[in-house]
């Protein structure tokens, strides 16, 4: 895959909507000629109450999940650089005890994916289409509080909110968005599954502002299969979008900078 390296946004069947192997995604990856696959399935979660949460790792299968990964890792490491990685959200009511349960595991980074605002129980789901102003803007505060904790490599599909209204409140709340999640020096993801499938992300109007504002990216294949591994054209048109908006890719992202204590 001459435009890729190294791909941090690859799901399991453990999350109930991904399908194949470890191995198998390991395999495509090495075929391409990626020098690192991250695995960041969607992340076990502690919630307060007797709610059940479909799409992500249940808390049964998450030794299985690092496991199998530490013990590939080992298999393929003169092929490849595996990594132990989750996609997780931040529920301010549920982080702490959250951060406690994943730390006695073998995490090597997480990526923000905030699938609802806040929180999920009762919280507003980001993918629903809002006009509402403040919709969005409750969407990048909480955004920008995960970004303060330290503890996300970066941002998935950050452009997730399906907002449909005005276009001047959304370029103005956009803009302000961008300005402060710059200095955290955490990148953007230009997400291949929503470019693919032409979801309502990645967002035209988004990084146009992210070109502005001097935002970097990285892609995230957000890979549901194996096969999605060897999907290079898509990839291709991830970066001919990222050029056409000015926004520079990050290739490979700089672990000796991101050193969180998960704790």
């Amino acid at each position: 895959m001459k435009n890729m390296i190294a791909n941090y946004h690859t799901h399991t069947y453990r999350c109930s909507h991904a399908s194949g192997e470890d191995r198998e995604y390991i395999q495509n990856a090495v075929t391409m000629g990626l020098k690192t696959l991250g695995f960041s399935d969607h992340s076990p979660m502690i919630f307060h109450s007797d709610y059940y949460s479909e799409f992500r790792i249940k808390l049964k299968d998450t030794e299985n999940y690092f496991s199998s990964i530490s013990s590939l890792k080992e298999e393929f490491k003169d092929k490849i650089k595996i990594l132990a990685g989750v996609e997780a959200e931040y529920y301010p009511g549920c982080f702490r005890d959250f951060l406690d349960y994943i730390s006695a595991y073998p995490l090597d980074y997480m990526i923000l994916g905030q699938h609802f605002i806040w929180e999920e129980e009762n919280g507003i789901r980001s993918f629903k289409q809002t006009d509402d102003p403040k919709t969005l803007e409750e969407y990048y505060k909480n955004v920008l509080e995960a970004a303060q904790t330290g503890k996300f490599l970066y941002i998935a599909h950050p452009d997730v909110i399906n907002y449909t209204g005005n276009a001047d409140a959304y370029n103005k709340l956009t803009k302000e968005f961008l300005r402060e999640i710059k200095k955290y020096d955490i990148p953007l993801e230009i997400n291949r599954l929503g470019f693919y499938e032409k979801r309502q992300y990645p967002r035209e109007a988004f990084w146009e502002l992210c070109g502005e504002e001097g935002i970097k990216a990285v892609i995230g294949l957000d890979a549901h299969s194996p096969q999605v591994i060897l999907d290079e054209e898509t990839v291709d048109g991830c970066i001919a979008f990222a050029e056409k908006h000015g926004v520079e890719i990050i290739r490979e992202l700089d672990f000796g900078k991101y050193r969180p204590d998960f704790r």
